[in-house]
């Protein structure tokens, strides 16, 4: 039995019959159960918490749709029924919404093995990300053509971000154990992956059936099979609320950011 369940065969021939370079369908990952937000997370899913009024995830389909993508698959495993409950087929927010359910632990890349029904290019990402990043800004840079070269095969949104040690760091000889470098508290840049992926269908392959298999595990596995994958440069506004002080300053950054989150949200109207 397979340990993934999907009802998107409706609208398969549509997503797998478009062209390359045209944006559509992209699966969000919310099947993650939020350990590191408790207790936010004590009593629904990660996917729901509010910045301010809006679930993040309702932030993340609003963006998508404004650039294009209208087909989304929500692989969802725990309090499923909760964002299936809230969200619906997509229709008050103007996209289709289907839904791929785990009834084990795929981890974030083996969802991808059981959707039999992708076109040749889509946008995969988590659900708790929140950036102003244009996702077809993103596709399109993915499927540019590279003459004399193999498709892309997948494409990562990074994005630099400095990590404080909180250790004085030593430098020193390995032989003779002569200190040369003492470092109070270094500050460390990082090109680090933001959630936020394209891949062609064909990175399937690389991804065991029925198996808990992780993106780092895709990655490391492409590199080493010398497949054509790539960096995505990003470098305006981008969290991952998967913990708590990066969710709480994502909720004190959306009253001030807004409408740089949501560029095609109409202001209320005052009387």
């Amino acid at each position: 039995m397979s340990a993934f369940s999907s009802n998107s065969s409706s609208n398969s021939s549509s997503s797998s019959s478009g062209a390359s370079s045209s944006p559509g369908r992209a699966i969000i990952l919310a099947g993650g159960q939020g350990t590191r937000l408790k207790p936010y997370t004590t009593l629904f899913p990660k996917a729901l918490v509010p910045l301010e009024e809006m679930p993040v995830l309702e932030l993340v389909l609003r963006q998508l749709k404004a650039h294009g993508f209208t087909e989304i698959t929500l692989a969802v495993g725990h309090l499923s029924e909760l964002i299936e409950a809230f969200f619906g087929d997509g229709r008050k927010l103007g996209i289709s919404i289907t839904y791929a359910r785990e009834d084990q632990p795929l981890g974030t890349a083996g969802p991808l093995r059981a959707l039999e029904d992708l076109p040749e290019n889509f946008l995969v990402m988590n659900a708790d990300i929140v950036s102003d990043i244009n996702f077809r800004t993103l596709f399109d840079f993915h499927c540019q053509a590279r003459p004399d070269q193999p498709p892309n095969l997948a494409t990562i949104a990074v994005y630099r971000r400095t990590s404080k040690i909180d250790f004085g760091v030593l430098e020193f000889d390995s032989v003779s154990h002569r200190i040369h470098n003492f470092i109070e508290k270094p500050m460390l840049d990082h090109s680090v992956s933001m959630g936020i992926y394209v891949f062609n269908r064909a990175v399937r392959e690389f991804i065991p059936e029925n198996t808990f298999f992780g993106f780092d595990q895709l990655m490391k596995t492409l590199i080493q099979q010398q497949q054509a994958i790539q960096a995505y440069p990003f470098n305006s506004y981008w969290l991952d609320i998967g913990r708590v002080d990066d969710y709480e300053t994502a909720v004190n950054d959306f009253k001030t950011k807004r409408a740089q989150l949501l560029p095609t949200e109409q202001p209320e109207v005052t009387s």
